[in-house]
């Protein structure tokens, strides 16, 4: 008996005379190398992969402003300083790499941030009462209401502010308001109708609002959940997709910084005195033959 290779939305078949390669794979029914390797657009492939259907004009548009604004976080954002501080030590790519999606995976601005966001976003719709109801029950004393805990085991820590805002946060900061804008006027240049995307029209048009009922500025977590919304991932693809598009500019800075060194690593200033370097050249000591 045969065995198969079982998935929804990629087929292979085999070469002729080597069972172990494929001759041709087809991702939805779309021949990868022969067909999309010529034709298709890297973030329209990236949203066959998820969707299994090509997006529409819009999605492809939005999905590509999207791309570029959250690709680099910058050296302020903590996955991308963990991806630093590995380049700086010397570990490998991959060690880099699983650094910065291990401290970018968490609620404090990360993808489970995100995914939080588009669970409370399904729950409570476009509608202003509701979302005043759900951040209604995160106060300083019990910051993770009842029903807004995790459900799925110990892995995740509770929530300790309400998802999509900055906790530390003074104003809502100029790049979370540019992709924000940028997104909306990108979806109604590629709609016929002039419309804006569901979401994130909704969330620029009450975006002040919603910061006053939290007391906290909007952070890019939100927008990064309305653009998921309005490219119809649910919250698991968009959480995977945030950690997967926000690689990028982590990558970039821990081979910069790898090559730059510790001793230029961002943000010690003079704080940072060594004692006993390990580079340093030291003095050595002469050898007694009798003692050999």
């Amino acid at each position: 008996m045969k065995e198969k290779i079982t998935t929804a939305f990629w087929n292979e078949v085999a070469e002729p005379d080597d069972p172990y390669s494929a001759e041709r794979c087809y991702c939805s029914g779309y021949d990868v190398y022969g067909d999309l390797i010529k034709k298709a657009a890297w973030l329209d492939y990236l949203y066959l992969l998820f969707k299994q259907t090509r997006p529409t004009q819009e999605q492809s548009a939005l999905l590509n402003v999207l791309a570029i604004a959250v690709a680099n976080p910058g050296p302020r954002e903590h996955s991308v300083q963990a991806a630093m501080s590995a380049g700086a030590g010397g570990s490998g790519a991959a060690a880099s790499l699983m650094a910065a999606i291990g401290v970018g995976a968490g609620n404090l601005g990360g993808a489970r941030e995100v995914f939080h966001m588009m669970q409370a976003w399904q729950r409570c719709g476009n509608n202003l009462p509701r979302w005043l109801e759900y951040f209604a029950g995160f106060s300083e004393q019990n910051c993770s209401a009842s029903d807004v805990q995790e459900s799925s085991g110990d892995v995740w820590l509770p929530l300790e502010h309400p998802p999509g805002f900055a906790p530390h946060g003074v104003r809502c900061a100029q790049p979370v308001k540019q992709t924000l804008t940028r997104l909306v006027e990108c979806y109604k240049e590629s709609n016929r109708d002039g419309r804006g995307g569901e979401h994130t029209s909704w969330l620029l048009q009450h975006r002040e609002e919603l910061e006053v009922a939290v007391n906290m500025p909007l952070a890019m977590t939100s927008v990064i959940a309305a653009a998921m919304l309005d490219l119809e991932f649910d919250a698991e693809q968009g959480e995977m997709l945030t950690l997967l598009l926000r690689l990028p500019g982590a990558a970039a800075h821990a081979l910069e910084q790898r090559e730059r060194g510790w001793k230029s690593f961002p943000f010690h200033g003079d704080d940072l005195t060594v004692t006993n370097d390990p580079q340093r050249e030291l003095p050595i000591a002469p050898v007694n033959s009798s003692e050999i």
